[in-house]
């Protein structure tokens, strides 16, 4: 293949197609029960020096309760596809990331990400690799359709490719300018979903993101869901389970595990501990007072929602219904 240029950023994950197909192949697939509770998922699938993937975007469906999880355990040295905003925020104020593949950062209408800026300043981010997007996205796709790179227009002329790890390639077939972006390999995807049943049939509300790609780029998925129902409640719409089982190796319970962060036709976003989350993660300081706040303080998901209180919760629902209606 010809190349014709190469953007100067380092592939922080080779991706093993092979190795990873043969670990795919050798997954149980027997339906068995993989309810867990957050510590015990985040502690036997999560290690330091993983590579890790959150999805989605923004505040929508972050998996806040996992997130939580991996701070309190203190996994360190994590390498990261820094797509998220909220989970991948809290993360890096937490000291926990060494390498990120970075889309954006940033908590949106508030402006940039502090602790990304202050851990890229300090240097305790030693490798940061630029995508857009749908370049990430296309690297989940490649994986999951077995491909070692997929084609995109994406990126072409513009300085993310440059510090990006893409390649820009001759068509073999018309002869034009294509970049390709190579497969992307997750050593633990942690995705939150509207519900799953015990084996972790996960079925999503509204938007879908990249969840489909990236389940079946994870090595090892853990999904958080709203609530776990029967599995005749899953299979009585068998088109809206977008991960089926046999990709899952974890199924954690989690009402509201994306507060605050918002849940599509479920609750809204806790716009006051964002912004309270904007204002803290200013400074070092404030950073580490709002995770002992609302993080290393607490001892589960549980005892953050008796913290968080059932009347503000119910006000995130009530902003919904009032919607609907």
């Amino acid at each position: 293949m010809n190349i014709l240029d190469a953007g100067q950023g380092d592939l922080i994950q080779p991706a093993d197609l092979d190795a990873f197909r043969k670990h795919n192949r050798e997954k149980p697939k027997a339906m068995i029960d993989k309810r867990m509770t957050e510590a015990e998922a985040v502690n036997r699938f999560v290690f330091d020096g993983a590579y890790i993937g959150t999805e989605l975007y923004g505040t929508v469906r972050c998996p806040m309760s996992l997130v939580n999880e991996v701070i309190r355990q203190g996994k360190t040295d994590l390498r990261m596809a820094g797509q998220g905003v909220l989970e991948t925020d809290v993360l890096l104020a937490a000291h926990l990331v060494k390498e990120l593949d970075l889309t954006y950062i940033g908590l949106e209408v508030y402006g940039i990400s502090h602790p990304f800026r202050r851990e890229m300043e300090n240097g305790r981010i030693e490798k940061c690799v630029e995508w857009s997007n749908a370049a990430l996205a296309w690297r989940f796709k490649a994986t999951a359709m077995g491909v070692p790179f997929l084609p995109m227009r994406s990126m072409l002329g513009t300085d993310t490719f440059k510090y990006s790890a893409a390649k820009v390639v001759t068509d073999p077939y018309g002869g034009g300018r294509v970049a390709i972006v190579p497969a992307l390999i997750l050593d633990v995807g942690l995705i939150h979903v509207h519900r799953a049943d015990m084996y972790g049939n996960a079925q999503i509300d509204g938007i879908s993101g990249f969840c489909a790609e990236m389940a079946r780029a994870s090595r090892r998925l853990i999904i958080s869901t709203e609530k776990i129902v029967p599995s005749e409640e899953i299979r009585a719409k068998p088109d809206r389970t977008i991960i089926p089982y046999y990709l899952v190796d974890a199924v954690v319970e989690a009402p509201f595990g994306s507060h605050p962060g918002e849940m599509y036709y479920t609750y809204a976003r806790d716009e006051d501990q964002i912004k309270e989350w904007v204002e803290a993660s200013k400074t070092e300081q404030g950073s580490q007072a709002y995770l002992n706040k609302y993080v290393y303080s607490l001892e589960d998901h549980a005892a953050y929602l008796d913290f968080i209180g059932q009347e503000r919760l119910e006000k995130l629902e009530g902003m919904i219904a009032g919607r609907d209606r």
